[in-house]
């Protein structure tokens, strides 16, 4: 280290350690938590260091050089994303449940495998349902035989109207009847609501049945899947159904393409957040219920920005962000020039700058806090 940096860095000590209004120390200041007066004494020095290096610069004082790495701006699109975490769920994830209790006489699926909609998964002891069905449709068999026998006699002008009516009457209770009993016996069929896998099996052919919160079996469609989760309020009207989202799950590392296929119209008044879900594709099959995903949804675009990265962002002691460009390069050599910039939203460790900095300006991206103005740079 030359004799200029020693004389700096001594003159910033003593000004740190020995101060005539404030006789604490850094360390007394940092024990006693005192932020307001640490960020006095930071302020102060970064003042002194600027007039320091003012004075420096003024007395002709040979500058180091530095070695950084710089980078070229280019107008982009930027694009700022809400982030938010949710989980992943699927309508079609349900227990099968018995309409009928009685003995499982059938039991058709097993874990793992695939069936369709309405397919036939069990059958449930129908206690004599079938031949009561059949004694039925005999006496309908028997009511509409004599109902038609009725009517042709009735159309012929032959016999009375009240036997006509009654048989009709018959005819038409023996049919209900049918209907009746074949619906009551269609509950002790047990079939597959849609089309899924059976992704646990709870009972055993010839167990009792009844409806219960354990059930029979879980089915679950995992091609309609979608994350579920809450955004606060001051979104409303930024997000729209058809938004493409970004879908990360942590626990497969991978990120998928999601939209938004339904935005809540309810505001909660606990947390002031209002529910969304976005639907995820699942070609691999790999989505579950109840995984963590964490959504990035696009809340701001600007189609023609100037972005820089974030750490090369800085700020003196008046609060004026900056950054370090290169000026007089002529490839591999140049200056440092401080320019005072006005930044805007950052994302993804990305800083939109609105003001300060044009197109095609160099850059330092690594070894800014190395650097000062009017610095000789070796890139």
């Amino acid at each position: 280290m030359n004799k200029i940096s020693i004389i700096i860095l001594t003159s910033l000590f003593l000004f740190s350690c020995g101060n005539n209004e404030n006789n604490q120390s850094i360390e007394d200041l940092i024990k006693a938590k005192n932020v307001k007066a640490l960020n006095e004494k930071k302020a102060t020095l970064q003042g002194e260091m600027a007039k320091i290096e003012e004075g420096l610069a003024t007395l002709n004082v040979k500058i180091e050089e530095a070695l950084v790495t710089t980078a070229l701006v280019k107008d982009t699109v930027f694009n700022h994303y809400l982030d938010i975490q949710g989980n992943v769920d699927t309508k079609e994830n349900i227990v099968v449940q018995p309409e009928y209790s009685g003995t499982l006489t059938s039991l058709t699926v097993k874990a793992g495998q695939r069936v369709a909609k309405g397919q036939i998964l069990g059958r449930v002891d129908d206690a004599g349902m079938s031949q009561q069905l059949a004694s039925i449709e005999n006496q309908y068999a028997l009511a509409k035989t004599t109902f038609e026998r009725q009517k042709n006699l009735w159309d012929k002008k032959i016999g009375s109207e009240i036997q006509f009516l009654q048989a009709q009457t018959q005819m038409i209770s023996a049919q209900k009847s049918i209907a009746q009993m074949r619906a009551q016996l269609a509950k002790t069929v047990i079939r597959a609501p849609f089309s899924g896998t059976i992704d646990q099996v709870f009972v055993e052919k010839g167990q009792v049945v009844a409806p219960s919160v354990k059930g029979l079996m879980r089915i679950v469609n995992l091609g309609n899947m979608y994350v579920s989760t809450t955004v606060p309020e001051s979104y409303i009207g930024k997000l729209k159904v058809g938004d493409l989202v970004d879908v990360y799950l942590t626990s497969l590392g991978k990120t998928y393409k999601g939209k938004v296929r339904q935005v809540g119209n309810y505001i909660n008044p606990d947390n002031r957040s209002f529910g969304i879900e976005v639907s995820v594709p699942n070609p691999d099959n790999l989505l579950r219920p109840n995984q963590v995903a964490k959504l990035k949804i696009i809340d701001y675009t600007n189609k023609n920005a100037i972005v820089v990265p974030t750490n090369v962002v800085q700020e003196d002691g008046e609060g004026n962000k900056f950054i370090f460009t290169v000026e007089g390069s002529n490839g591999k050599t140049g200056k440092a020039k401080k320019v005072i910039v006005t930044i805007g939203k950052s994302s993804d460790n990305i800083t939109e700058i609105l003001s300060g900095l044009e197109g095609d300006a160099i850059i330092v991206t690594e070894g800014v806090n190395a650097i000062s103005e009017g610095m000789k740079l070796n890139f």
